[in-house]
């Protein structure tokens, strides 16, 4: 019996996450330009320059990364948070 959240689950999962709502973001940026973000993705996304194909595809990457880092962090601690309750 498995106890506990799957890392691999869990980044692919936060990943794809990030990467979606990345693009969703961008999508919005190009529809409703009065209301655009980009300035903030310039901060977040290190080298993203608004808006190439390159700088896109490189903000999906780092979107993505940003997913695993978190979950490389959060899945641990829950899975130690867990382990410990079901002891006690």
């Amino acid at each position: 019996m498995r106890t506990g959240i799957s890392l691999k689950a869990a980044g692919m999962a936060t990943g794809l996450f990030l990467a979606i709502t990345f693009s969703l973001c961008v999508a919005f940026d190009l529809l409703v330009p009065r209301y655009a973000m980009y300035h903030t993705w310039l901060g977040l996304v290190p080298g993203f320059h608004w808006l190439t194909w390159e700088s896109f595809v490189l903000g999906l990457i780092e979107s993505y990364a940003y997913g695993w880092f978190i979950a490389l962090i959060w899945v641990p601690l829950y899975n130690v948070f867990l382990l410990g309750r079901r002891k006690s």
